[in-house]
């Protein structure tokens, strides 16, 4: 299959692109780099010709809400437009559990626009929702920090690898479109707060966590529904210590 990565100069594309050219897939890479912008609608039409698959894993350069709001907004337009106008039979997007269950949270509201988008599209699609991934759990903990003190939520925490993301991400490009949703996770879930006791101490980073109710997740608290799959999910196999022990953050 011809297939198309929007944002695969990134974290998860790269990885997903690396995994589908294993398997004999024909892999674009797409990118502003690259000269597609999805925001501006530059090179979708040259880049899509004959695609038969397109993933769209692009971020927004601003994580400013309205900025967020109106780039998912747009370029998934300018996306869809385009993908149909090509023929292309399957529209894979990247997202994220419990949109609706963080409404504080200015991230959010530009992926629910996202997906309002892609399911009303025309374009056969599948919708692949991720817990946070552990890649960003020194961020998380940076973000909690107060003179520090790191002051940790508990609330229920489910984090998964990039690895096993790109490799659902994977199997959902290469598979028939389900025009529906489907959630992904990590293999172990407890408090969020443990989860960053854990990379704090793993790290050798000597700042005290605090267990904190009424600390926010970039301005949302966390109960134990926010941001784990409710649901039927797909896990991962890579746990904390496997993901921790292979990773680069053991070195900074």
């Amino acid at each position: 299959m011809k297939i198309v990565i929007i944002g695969g100069s990134g974290l998860i594309g790269t990885k997903v692109a690396n995994i589908l050219r294993s398997r004999g897939h024909d892999v674009n890479q797409a990118s502003p780099s690259t000269g597609v912008n999805a925001l501006t609608g530059e090179g979708l039409a040259d880049v899509l010709a004959g695609a038969d698959v397109v993933l769209d894993v692009a971020n927004s350069p601003s994580f400013e809400p309205a900025a967020v709001l109106s780039f998912f907004e747009t370029a998934t337009a300018n996306l869809l437009e385009a993908e149909a106008k090509a023929g292309v039979g399957h529209h894979v997007a990247l997202s994220i559990v419990g949109l609706e269950r963080s409404p504080d949270n200015g991230y959010f509201p530009g992926k629910l626009a996202q997906e309002a988008r892609v399911k009303n599209g025309g374009v056969p699609y599948t919708i692949v929702r991720s817990t946070q991934f552990l890649e960003f759990i020194g961020g998380i903990a940076d973000s909690m920090a107060v003179d520090g003190t790191v002051h940790a939520s508990p609330g229920a925490f489910q984090p998964i690898s990039a690895d096993d993301v790109a490799a659902f991400v994977a199997d959902a490009v290469c598979a028939d479109p389900i025009n529906g949703t489907l959630e992904i996770a990590g293999p172990e879930k407890g408090p969020m707060s443990d989860f960053l006791k854990r990379f704090l101490e793993a790290k050798g980073d000597d700042r005290k966590i605090v267990v904190d109710r009424a600390s926010k997740y970039f301005g949302s608290l966390v109960d134990e529904e926010s941001l784990v799959p409710l649901g039927p999910a797909k896990l991962g196999k890579v746990d904390f210590a496997t993901w921790f022990a292979k990773s680069t953050v053991r070195a900074a």
